[in-house]
């Protein structure tokens, strides 16, 4: 078990202030939190505040004795599945024994307590209860990721199916054109080939980020570092996203100097400002997107502003989280991988990628990379 892990709280009932102090001294350790109970009342409010692998509960108490409070403990259902270990200095003719594990106790020690036995026991349960917290655990995780698998797949086949289908319909458009009598209409066949190139290119991006995403989490992304311009990458990866915006009626401006020299991998710094376009586009409701590119106090600077829908405050970490997107984007389609990406591939260069946003008035992400000789941006 780790350090890290919170502490396993363990209950001692009992009326007498010198037995309590006693059993605490002889079960302590590090990682346990004990809590101490003079009647039976104040055992069952500190059961409903608090979980415990283990209630230690004398028998012989005034008012409530611990027989009775055993079972008050099995009538609660959040009380009912924590270990009862009963204890008591009589009873033996009695059978207290077998009146205890009638209740529900999971074993019964006479005084003068074994404080080897005692330690024992304690030792198991709170093992046993430290186990069934990490079974919780993944059980819980477990299901997160069968639902974030259904969530993806269910993503990836409604991503996929409009482009195929937009290409389908475009096929079946040339097909009809060039079995008519008429003559074809080159320059609508022209239109709707571009049209199904930026189709395709959209499902390539959407598989390149899924397997991205893999390699990130299989530390297996490739990195080819080299001397790249910022400034001239930006140019001409705003042209390359230029003729996709056009489409939508999106104005791209981009402020850049001449030349702004780096080092690292161009092919992935591309990929992030793409990917940055692209949401831009995604969420920018059709108005102008700004790009600026500059460099200062050992770092460069390019940052995508698009005066869309925004991010609320609560988001802003969250947008760069795998399948996460911003709850004000919802009703966008996409799976929440191109900022996820981009920070990674950011971060890889010695870098960082954030957002400066607010509800409805657009937001800026801005990526951050040394310049060369400098330790970090």
């Amino acid at each position: 078990m780790s350090a890290a892990s919170p502490d396993v709280n363990v209950l001692l009932v009992d009326d007498l202030q010198d037995n309590l102090v006693a059993l605490e001294a002889l079960i302590r350790q590090p990682g346990r939190r004990i809590f101490q109970a003079r009647s039976g009342e104040e055992a069952l409010s500190l059961m409903l505040e608090h979980p415990f692998a283990l209630a230690i509960l004398d028998v012989q108490m005034p008012v409530m004795n611990g027989f009775e409070l055993a079972e008050l403990m099995r009538g609660t259902e959040r009380t009912r599945n924590i270990p009862i270990v009963f204890v008591s200095a009589a009873g033996r003719e009695l059978n207290y024994a077998f009146r205890g594990y009638e209740t529900g106790a999971v074993d019964f020690l006479y005084k003068p307590l074994d404080s080897v036995a005692v330690r024992g026991k304690v030792n198991v349960f709170v093992e046993l209860f430290r186990q069934r917290q990490e079974l919780q655990a993944t059980h819980a995780e477990l299901q997160r990721a069968v639902a974030m698998r259904d969530d993806f797949m269910s993503m990836v086949s409604h991503e996929l199916r409009n482009p195929l289908n937009s290409v389908y319909l475009q096929a079946q458009v040339r097909r009809k054109m060039l079995s008519g009598p008429a003559a074809p209409d080159r320059a609508a066949m022209l239109r709707t080939v571009e049209r199904d190139e930026r189709q395709i290119r959209s499902m390539i991006r959407l598989l390149d980020d899924m397997l991205d995403v893999s390699r990130l989490r299989t530390g297996r992304l490739a990195m080819s570092p080299g001397p790249f311009d910022l400034a001239q990458l930006a140019r001409r990866t705003v042209e390359t996203i230029s003729e996709q915006a056009a489409a939508t009626g999106v104005q791209l401006v981009l402020d850049a100097p001449e030349a702004l020299p780096l080092e690292g991998d161009e092919f992935r710094i591309e990929q992030v400002i793409t990917n940055l376009l692209t949401n831009a586009l995604r969420y920018g409701q059709g108005k102008p997107i700004a790009v600026t590119a500059s460099a200062g106090e050992g770092r460069a600077l390019l940052s995508v502003r698009d005066q869309g829908m925004g991010i609320a405050p609560a988001d802003q970490e969250r947008v760069f989280q795998q399948f996460e997107r911003a709850e004000s984007a919802q009703s966008v389609p996409g799976l929440g991988l191109g900022l996820f990406i981009a920070r990674q591939i950011a971060e890889s260069h010695r870098g960082r990628l954030e957002v400066a946003s607010a509800l409805g008035e657009g937001a800026t992400f801005t990526l951050y990379l040394p310049l060369p000789g400098s330790a970090a941006a």
